[in-house]
């Protein structure tokens, strides 16, 4: 099996990569289209400011194939707030694949939320094997909203969709490469797919 962790400058890869190797995988880091289109699985990760990481990936033609992908493509943090229609980090228009807006935590909250938190309400058989109310480690200022293409919610002064599934797209919020035994499962899971 062909797994690609899109390599566009704005990632968090190597640790993805490490994840995947733990679990007897051996991705590919690339930003070429070609071989992105011809992947079995794609990991699409993502750290940093969402304007910035679309311009990076305007500039490599990204933008325009990442939504047209057929195989099952996953997005980690930052990775799946691309994924949806818009952000208000920068006023950045997203790739549109997920119907949904991401908003700034309010201010009654610390930002970034940094920690361990649950994520309930799960659905689809991503989470096969994954207990409700799971611990995963989230780092992030920005929120997508809920949809009807959450799969699962954490609450952090507000209640928001920490995974999301349309089609061939998977997005979780938090790190499953950074979460321990239960996100290594979710990985797992969606290299099953």
């Amino acid at each position: 099996m062909s797994i690609i962790i899109i390599d566009y400058g704005a990632g968090n890869t190597k640790s993805v990569q490490f994840a995947c190797n733990r679990l007897g995988y051996h991705p590919v880091l690339s930003n070429n289209i070609e071989i992105i289109q011809a992947a079995d699985k794609v990991i699409f990760p993502g750290v940093g400011h969402a304007s910035n990481a679309m311009k990076m990936l305007r500039e490599s033609g990204l933008d325009l194939i990442i939504p047209t992908l057929k195989q099952p493509v996953l997005g980690i943090c930052l990775g799946m707030q691309l994924l949806c229609t818009a952000t208000e980090e920068g006023g950045t228009k997203g790739l549109g694949v997920f119907d949904v807006q991401v908003k700034r935590f309010s201010e009654g909250v610390k930002v970034p939320q940094m920690g361990w938190n649950t994520i309930s309400n799960l659905k689809t058989n991503f989470f096969i094997e994954i207990k409700n109310n799971a611990y995963m480690y989230l780092v992030h200022s920005y929120y997508a909203e809920l949809c009807a293409e959450t799969i699962a919610q954490t609450t952090y002064g507000v209640t928001y969709s920490s995974a999301l599934n349309k089609d061939n797209f998977y997005g979780v919020q938090f790190h499953p490469e950074k979460s321990s035994g239960e996100g290594e499962s979710v990985l797992r899971n969606f290299l099953n797919l």
